[in-house]
């Protein structure tokens, strides 16, 4: 039996001599490339911490101790060391998280992985044991991969230095990637000293002996501490700015020497004040392949061959939704200077990485920080310039008000464009993209696309970059995309008619990439002797006037959407029809208003009722058996004319459907 399966719980590595230590840390970096080879994941970041969550485990007593992994794709090996070593369905249903959930451990504290938010937790656990006396527990945070850059990491930092009468450690894993080490040898030197009890004991006596002289003895030693700050200055500058924050500094450290870390860790823990502990790893450590890949060094990676790191499958026939965005804004930028680039960390991932190779002073990658991106961006728009900002969908969820405020408000012509919006699948409920139309739709004067495909996302983005009055949004999904869905027409006013019957029962409003299943249920009404008309309306807000004349000449509308259901583009549709005097009936299909776990798309769309043979059950039930009234008399028929019975195929109809309103039960509405 291996060293790796021994360990059931923290407390197991305890029993393990300095040499034991050392083997199992390389037994956990042949599991982690086997496994997460087999499954794709966070492979890179969790080669580095190896040896410091060893030692984090070895020397706080977690879950008593909480650990808080920002970000918690860092937390692989954590889970390893707390009993949890199937990884055979990592980041699949029924599986492992690819981030700490609560669900699954006691050990896991904080699950939603959005960036730079753990110091404002240990904050907050940390206040609540010194108000709650448990003073004898210590609060850990894990700070790597760029969380530093974000704003509320400072805001925390600010508070946390308010207080120093709390036992909280900042692990800050500096992986080369976002905090560059500037550290000498004269403030290694020092540490043991400056957290020895002793050292802190002479300091608060010196200052009592000081401050007994009055203001005189003040004024000294006030001198006397900025003279050794200044000192210390001069060797690190890290040393100087967490020493004029009032928390204590222990660093640079090497992450992977286990006997450094314990030393390091053990030193912070006894001293009993905030402390930061500036930890060297190597991100992709002791895998070559990442080692090699100079550009993210297999932060992210599908499902690989493990000795060569390469993908296991590549098909070259799909077209994936970055790509197309990332050649279309290049060729826009090519023809239009005033276009320029903004990411929050996300250059690569996002498919910006071009336009900056090629315009590098017309693109910025502002770190962790959306709200600041938002913000700038609105200057930018100021200054006579078009920003284009992109980012995966639920991380605008944290630019809201900036969005509201800063961009909107001011009338400002910025495009967000935004990756993974809805469904993501296997990263999990704080990842998955389906509150971005709900949460944006509220923006006063706010315009949204959903392109089908990607001809249409480069149309329509390139119809965003020209609006220069109001904040536009371009959003599509995680994964590859159909070239091109054909319109039969397109109305006046935009709205592409994909497929249109003369019978005009069902109006089956597409959004964005759902186009191929509502033109799938449009199939299955016809073969149950219903006529739909499928539409995708490509900016879906405002709702299209048009979409509205159309809706007026059908029985039913159902709108189909990828974003939670609830203030979603359906509501929007029919409180538009309704102001307009319209009373089509209308159901809107889309996600509950819950988080969701980790799952395929397919899994998750499943469960949500949105299959086309799930919809159309629904619709065919819905429409037989509620007498739906028609709006207008339609051209080829009489008022009132009933549809002709049908057989409803399948039993059950999906529990996520709500109920169609109608003029007729206005309880339903």
């Amino acid at each position: 039996m291996s060293l790796l399966q021994k360990i059931n719980g923290p407390r197991d590595l305890d029993k393990l001599s300095p040499d034991e230590l050392v083997q199992l840390a390389q037994e956990i970096r042949d599991f982690l490339i086997t496994e997460v080879a087999k499954s794709g994941g966070h492979l890179g970041p969790n080669l580095g911490v190896v040896e410091t969550t060893i030692a984090l485990h070895r020397v706080f007593d977690s879950p008593r101790d909480p650990i808080v992994f920002d970000t918690g794709h860092q937390s692989y090996v954590h889970k390893l060391l707390t009993g949890r070593q199937d990884f055979s369905r990592l980041r699949l249903r029924g599986g492992l998280a690819g981030y700490p959930q609560r669900s699954e451990s006691k050990h896991d504290i904080v699950e939603s992985s959005h960036a730079s938010s753990s110091l404002s937790w240990a904050d907050g656990i940390s206040r609540a044991f010194a108000q709650t006396g448990q003073t004898d527990r210590h609060v850990v945070a894990v700070v790597g991969d760029g969380a530093l850059t974000g704003g509320m990491t400072w805001e925390a930092l600010n508070n946390i230095s308010d207080d120093n009468s709390r036992k909280l450690v900042i692990v800050v894993n500096d992986n080369g990637r976002s905090y560059a080490p500037t550290i000498g040898g004269m403030a290694r030197f020092l540490n043991g000293v400056r957290t020895q009890r002793t050292y802190r004991d002479l300091q608060r006596s010196s200052e009592r002996a000081f401050y007994r002289l009055g203001a005189p003895g003040r004024a000294l030693y006030r001198g006397v501490r900025g003279g050794l700050h200044g000192f210390l200055s001069r060797f690190t500058d890290n040393e100087s700015l967490y020493s004029n924050l009032d928390i204590k500094y222990i660093g640079p450290v090497d992450g992977h020497d286990l006997g450094a870390m314990e030393q390091a860790l053990r030193q912070a823990k006894n001293y009993g004040q905030p402390v930061i502990v500036h930890v060297i790893t190597e991100k992709g450590r002791g895998y070559e392949p990442a080692r090699r890949d100079e550009a993210d060094q297999f932060h992210a990676v599908g499902k690989i061959d493990p000795s060569s790191g390469l993908p296991l499958s590549v098909s070259s026939t799909e077209t994936s939704w970055t790509s197309v965005f990332s050649d279309e804004i290049l060729h826009i930028a090519e023809n239009n200077p005033r276009v320029i680039g903004i990411t929050a960390a996300m250059l690569r991932p996002t498919g910006l990485h071009a336009f900056a190779e090629r315009f590098p002073d017309r693109v910025y990658d502002v770190g962790i920080a959306e709200q600041h991106a938002v913000t700038s961006a609105a200057g930018l728009a100021y200054g006579g310039l078009h920003p284009v900002v992109a980012m995966y969908a639920t991380f605008m969820n944290r630019a809201f008000d900036q969005v509201l405020m800063d961009v909107a408000l001011h009338r400002a012509g910025v495009t967000f464009v935004l990756d993974r919006s809805g469904v993501t699948g296997p990263d999990g409920p704080s990842h998955h993209g389906v509150w971005d139309l709900a949460i944006l739709q509220v923006i006063p004067g706010i315009r949204i696309a959903a392109p089908r495909d990607a001809e249409r996302l480069r149309e329509e983005l390139c119809e965003a970059v020209v609006v220069e009055d109001a904040p536009t949004v371009v959003r599509f999904p995680k994964g590859s995309a159909e070239l091109s869905i054909p319109a039969a027409r397109r109305t006046y006013d935009g709205v592409d008619v994909l497929q249109e019957h003369a019978q005009q029962d069902v109006l089956l409003v597409a959004v964005g990439s759902m186009a191929d299943v509502a033109l799938d249920v449009a199939a299955r009404l016809i073969d149950q002797g219903i006529g739909s008309t499928v539409v995708d309306p490509r900016w879906v807000v405002p709702v299209p006037v048009s979409l509205i004349d159309l809706a007026a000449h059908h029985r039913l509308v159902v709108s189909i959407e990828d974003g939670v259901r609830v203030g979603g583009i359906g509501t929007r549709i029919r409180q538009d029809l309704r102001r307009a005097g319209v009373d089509t009936a209308v159901t809107e299909l889309g996600l509950p208003d819950q988080f969701l776990d980790h799952a395929s798309r397919e899994e998750i769309l499943e469960d949500a009722g949105l299959t086309a043979q799930q919809i159309a059950r629904d619709v065919v039930a819905q429409v037989l058996g509620s007498k739906i009234p028609i709006a207008r008399p339609l051209a080829d028929e009489p008022a009132g004319t009933r549809l002709p019975a049908a057989t409803v195929h399948g039993a059950g109809l999906p529990a996520t459907t709500q109920s169609i309103a109608t003029n007729r039960d206005p309880r339903s509405r």
